[in-house]
């Protein structure tokens, strides 16, 4: 008989007291089993042999015949039943020798099997102790059944001394699952809990099994739990770096307001200050430094407003404000604004916006603006040569509503690698120290940022030494309406635009063949004389350049003397050239366009009032800025002025004292509300400056008693027009919704300042 090697190993391994292991009682051997068999067959045999010597001894003595063969019969018989007999105890013998050794051999392999199972046990013990997780068995009242060795040592027992322990007694707060939560037979819960060690506090992610036996009913609870103590203590570590990180941000916002406000205040003074110098008798030279002043205070505060934006950004609070506005208006008005960078460089700046465009859409009109101003701003700046024009066209009818501001210039170019490192914040083109531009390179990024919340992209197009194309696409919705009125506006009509600046020019005809003109461009006073010579095309109205045309209008008169029949003819003049306007009249011009000329101006112009001019569209006249009759209802207002800075305070009072309105000062927000109070009962107050920062009280808590005064009083609410260094769109709500009508951004424009108080007085 053989055994496999696995089982001679384990029989090799285990102790020799576990062979034979379950036996319950001594056995006999075979061997003293056929000692006591011979014993018997031995006693038998001595009977019969007895019985044989009987029969003899019957014959010899002459007993009876019948019981002689009796006693041979029986004789015979017990021999025959002996033999008989030994031969089944061998064969039995051999069976129950046969019978020891299965039965030895079943419980060698029962022994074996039960040091396999203790040795796999051990083993998974072990592996479960090396992994570090504890491992708990409860019964139904939560008391310990069975635990892992990790979760002893925790405690500095031995795993066997924790047994009949609830977890509450070793301060593990985990309770016992009710048993109606597992009735379908078993419930798995989880949680993270915190057990105190020796070593200190420590978490375990706690997954239980709870279990009901379906056939006894007995209730367990078996749970495997992991240390969690590190991720637990990143996770704090994140939570309290990402507070730091807010607190910082919030810090820096409002570090950066802080220090907008302080720089605008001062700044506020010097533009201020700038400007009414400017009106002034001054020389050349001493116009030529006011000027230098204002231009370096503008590029200042476009950094504190690229800043500020930017830090709003980061810190997560920028909000878009919709609205419905006039696509068109704002683009002309930016085009408008770059108008006197542009001609200081001699560079063309033109302006087309297809007729298709709405008329309103709805957008966030101060970040259009500023989109548009950055990219148009861009352009200009980086263009030294040739020009930049500005489309506005919308998407096709197969593709999804949206418009196109597209920004064209003469520059340098741009390389691949420039365009994707130009939208980075504090990047630009050239990140050279011997770079010709300056600039924070925050503009782009800060229009890219403005561009996704408004669901839209810019995306640029360049190429060294042929100039760039940006294009900012907004999308809008499906059912925005598109203006088609003005297509057919010039049908049948032809305009010759005689300028050497072809970007302009080209804007123009853009303008003028999307509302159904016939255009011709020429570049020279020469080139415009033989067009009009030859008699091919009889134009309706003649364009011309004020860069080609002198005061005695040679150029006109040049045009006239070859044409061959009357024209309409329109000046184009630089903002320089306004004081040229009564020589052109006279020299034959019906009107004037300035530069860069806005579209519905010019159809307006050129088809004599037939086109109506949008409802916010400006039409250059050469009357006077505003009516006398204003002049004296302004010497009758009276204002009020609460400002503690000295030169913020003389700079306001100047620019209104000189369009004629009396002026009263006061340093802080409690002298503000008293003199208003005083001003019920005697001279009265039109309106109300107020500055929020002031010391003793600050502006808002004098709006408050002003309203609350009022209210008392059953007074009418007197305009109070707040004047903050502060340009967040927060404080523009804050101060509106604690009382205040009206709210003015410092550093003030003069002419700003006097429209809204002429506004807060009409209101």
């Amino acid at each position: 008989m053989t055994s496999d090697p696995e089982t001679v190993r384990f029989r090799a391994n285990r102790p020799a007291a576990t062979i034979g292991a379950g036996a319950t009682a001594p056995a006999r051997s075979p061997a003293s089993l056929q000692r006591l068999r011979d014993r018997f067959a031995i006693g038998d045999l001595v009977m019969l042999i007895a019985i044989l010597v009987l029969t003899g001894y019957s014959f010899l003595s002459g007993a009876p015949g019948l019981l002689s063969y009796g006693l041979l019969l029986t004789g015979l018989a017990g021999l025959v039943l002996l033999m008989r007999i030994l031969i089944e105890d061998r064969r039995e013998m051999r069976l129950s020798v046969k019978a020891a050794e299965r039965n030895r051999e079943e419980i060698e392999s029962l022994a074996d099997r039960m040091w396999e199972l203790r040795e796999s046990e051990e083993r998974f013990r072990g592996l479960i102790d090396a992994l570090g997780d504890l491992v708990v068995h409860r019964d139904r009242d939560g008391r310990i059944v069975d635990t892992n060795r990790v979760f002893a040592e925790m405690f500095d027992r031995h795993p066997r001394d924790l047994a009949g322990r609830t977890l509450e007694e070793l301060g593990v707060e985990v309770g016992v699952v009710p048993d109606a939560a597992f009735a379908d037979g078993e419930h798995l819960t989880s949680a993270d809990v915190s057990i105190q060690t020796a070593s200190g506090v420590r978490w375990f992610s706690w997954i239980e099994l709870s279990v009901r036996d379906e056939a006894t009913g007995t209730v367990s609870h078996r749970t495997i739990a992991r240390d969690i103590t590190g991720r637990k203590r990143a996770e704090a570590a994140l939570i309290a770096a990402r507070e730091r990180a807010e607190f910082a941000s919030q810090a820096k916002s409002r570090f950066l307001a802080t220090v907008s406000h302080e720089i605008r205040t001062p700044m506020n003074g010097i533009m201020g200050m700038a400007k009414l110098l400017a009106d002034t008798e001054l020389t050349p030279e001493q116009r030529t430094y006011v000027g230098a002043v204002s231009t370096s205070a503008n590029a200042l505060l476009a950094l504190i407003e690229d800043l500020l934006d930017f830090s709003k950004i980061e810190a997560g609070r920028f909000e878009l404000e919709p609205q419905s506005i006039s696509p068109r208006e704002l683009v002309e008005n930016v085009v408008e604004l770059m108008a006197a960078r542009a001609f200081s460089k001699n560079i063309g700046l033109g302006c087309h916006i297809d007729p298709d465009v709405p008329a309103m859409i709805e957008a966030d009109p101060g970040r259009l603006r500023q989109i548009m101003l950055n990219l148009v701003g861009n352009a200009v700046k980086f263009t030294e040569e040739g020009g930049v024009l500005v489309t506005v066209t919308a998407s096709r009818d197969d593709e999804s509503p949206a418009l196109r501001f597209g920004i064209v210039d003469s520059g340098p170019g741009l390389t691949p690698g420039e365009i994707g490192r130009i939208f980075r914040e504090f990047e630009q083109a050239d990140g050279t120290s011997t770079r010709k531009h300056g600039g924070a390179g925050l503009g782009l990024a800060i229009s890219k940022r403005i561009a996704d919340a408004m669901k839209g992209r810019i995306v640029v197009e360049s190429e060294i030494g042929k100039g760039s194309q940006f294009t900012f696409e907004l999308p809008l919705p499906e059912q925005t309406p598109v203006s088609t009125e003005r297509r057919a506006a010039l049908r049948g009509n032809s305009i010759l635009i005689v300028s050497e600046n072809v970007v302009e020019a080209e804007a123009m005809a853009m303008t003028l063949r999307g509302n159904g003109g016939v255009v011709r461009v020429s570049r020279s006073l020469g080139d415009a004389e033989l067009l009009v010579s030859e008699g091919r095309t009889e134009f309706a109205a003649i364009l011309i350049d004020a860069a080609l045309e002198t005061v005695d209008g040679s150029a006109l008169s040049r045009l006239r003397k070859h044409a061959h029949g009357e024209f309409q003819a329109v000046i184009l003049i630089a903002p320089t050239d306004r004081g040229k306007l009564f020589q052109y009249r006279s020299a034959g011009y019906s009107t004037f366009l300035a530069r860069p000329v806005r579209g519905a101006t010019m159809l307006r112009i050129l088809t004599k009032g037939f086109v109506e001019p949008p409802a916010h569209g400006s039409v250059h006249s050469l009357r006077t800025r505003r009516p006398s009759g204003h002049l004296a209802r302004d010497k009758a207002m009276s204002v009020l002025i609460a400002e503690d800075n000295e030169i913020n305070a003389l700079m306001t009072r100047a620019v209104l004292e000189k369009r004629g309105y009396r002026v009263t000062h006061v340093a802080d927000g409690k002298s503000a509300v008293d003199a208003v109070i005083a001003s019920r009962n005697g001279a009265t107050i039109d309106v109300v400056l107020m500055d929020l920062h002031m010391p003793i009280m600050d502006g808002l808590d004098a709006i408050a008693l002003i309203r609350k005064h009022e209210e008392e009083k059953g007074l009418p609410a007197i305009p109070i027009m707040v004047l903050s260094a502060d340009s967040q769109e927060s404080t523009r709500h804050t101060v509106l919704a604690h009382g205040a009508t009206g709210f003015v951004t410092k550093p003030l424009d003069p002419h700003a300042l006097v429209e809204a108080v002429q506004h807060q007085a009409a209101a």
